[in-house]
């Protein structure tokens, strides 16, 4: 049997995060320990977690918010050198429902090899979550979820909500990359595998995806407290999309065009402020060029400078 960590980023969503490890719990047909990364959290989630103590759950405060990716990236190396077989990757607000993890190790043992494999992420009605519909190709997410059989549907791009990667994989392609903070480090990271192994998305293993806001973000459309983010956006696609040589230089002036025409002739305040951030992101990326790091003492030979993207 397997020995598997789901790895749960969390900061400052308490509630969430007490559904999401319920949930975890609550697995049928497959079972797994869990490592909360608590990035210095100031809402009570510290207490939260002594409240649901238990020999299944494993926590580090991180003392510093390292972002999404430096959680995962942390919370990863970590489960990788602790010995477990595989990771299970989610942020706090992701709710597995109660076959998830069966539905994934089912895939896992009629699959020949593969890379990755993610689930169906929903919202709390049913219905598909537009930011986590992963990608066939790059430039294009899959067609749909509803597959003759239930076969695995080949993707290249997945999301963090719900990804399982097998630790050999870990020790073979390094860490999600800490640097990005947040946002495009889950692209970069299944797609840095997805170009040397065949990787899956797999309908039966559902997820909620309790976010909020369920729309696509948009830099044309968000409210102006959102704004600085969107730096990390425009800088860390620069590494993702420049890997996949002209065809992804095109797409990344071709999105950042387009970013900046809805903006242009959208109603939204700061029209100068928006377009500056998508620029200088693109700029700051073509200099970015952060270093793939491996779990520690599973570094290949050579690993360092030759490893940055």
């Amino acid at each position: 049997m397997q020995h598997i960590a789901a790895v749960v980023v969390t900061y400052n969503r308490r509630d969430l995060l007490a559904e999401c490890i319920a949930c975890l719990r609550a697995q049928k047909g497959a079972s797994c320990d869990i490592l909360v990364v608590n990035n210095a959290s100031t809402d009570g989630t510290d207490r939260l977690l002594r409240q649901l103590a238990g020999p299944d759950l494993k926590v580090h405060t991180t003392g510093q918010n390292l972002g999404g990716a430096g959680g995962f990236s942390l919370g990863v190396d970590l489960a990788v050198r602790a010995g477990y077989d595989a990771v299970w990757i989610m942020d706090d607000d992701t709710l597995p429902q109660p076959g998830a993890l069966a539905a994934l190790l089912d895939a896992a043992y009629d699959l020949p090899e593969f890379g990755w494999l993610s689930s169906r992420a929903v919202d709390r009605q049913g219905n598909d979550q537009p930011m986590n519909r992963q990608r066939r190709t790059p430039y294009r997410d899959i067609a749909g979820y509803d597959v003759p059989g239930g076969l695995p549907i080949p993707s290249v791009m997945a999301s963090f909500v719900s990804l399982f990667v097998p630790a050999d994989v870990v020790r073979r392609f390094g860490l999600p990359i800490a640097e990005f903070f947040i946002w495009s480090d889950d692209w970069e990271y299944t797609r840095r595998i997805s170009r040397s192994l065949p990787c899956y998305t797999v309908s039966q293993s559902v997820v909620i995806h309790a976010m909020k806001q369920s729309s696509i973000v948009n830099i044309a459309r968000d409210t102006p407290d959102r704004l600085p983010r969107y730096s990390y956006f425009y800088r860390n696609d620069v590494p993702l999309y420049r890997r996949e040589g002209a065809a992804g230089w095109l797409w990344l002036l071709f999105k950042d065009a387009w970013h900046t025409a809805q903006v242009l002739f959208g109603r939204c305040p700061g029209k100068a402020e928006r377009i500056g951030i998508i620029w200088r992101g693109f700029v700051q990326g073509i200099r970015f060029r952060p270093a793939i790091r491996f779990p520690k003492s599973n570094a290949p030979a050579g690993a360092g400078k030759d490893n940055a993207l």
